[in-house]
């Protein structure tokens, strides 16, 4: 498989998803996207088109603790779902933006389930 025909596998299976999934104010959507080396996620209000919250790993990454990339996602799952919680945030839909879920995907679903949020 080409590099190419993943990319617009990817994005045609996160349009199907994209159509089902509205985040609003009260119930946010948590979109990840991983890169090879970073994973960001974000809490969007769709209704206004507007990121409420981000966090990625990049800094994290970066410490002197050595963390794998599955331990990574988990930490900064949990860490936005903390930040959610101050927020008054508690209420949340998933969207896995065309990846599998697993791996990374599923280590950020499960910190933030672990950090408050409920899908």
């Amino acid at each position: 498989m080409s590099k190419i025909f993943k990319h617009l596998k990817r994005k045609q299976r996160q349009r199907r998803i994209r159509k089902k999934i509205k985040g609003t104010k009260d119930c946010p959507r948590l979109s990840v996207f991983r890169s090879n080396q970073y994973i960001y996620l974000q809490l969007i209000d769709d209704e206004k088109g507007v990121t409420l919250l981000a966090a990625n790993d990049q800094k994290l990454r970066k410490g002197k603790k050595k963390l794998t990339k599955k331990e990574t996602a988990f930490q900064i799952g949990k860490s936005l779902a903390e930040e959610a919680q101050k927020m008054k945030i508690e209420k949340i839909v998933f969207d896995r933006g065309g990846y599998r879920y697993h791996g990374r995907v599923k280590a950020a679903a499960e910190g933030a389930r672990q950090g408050g949020l409920k899908f």
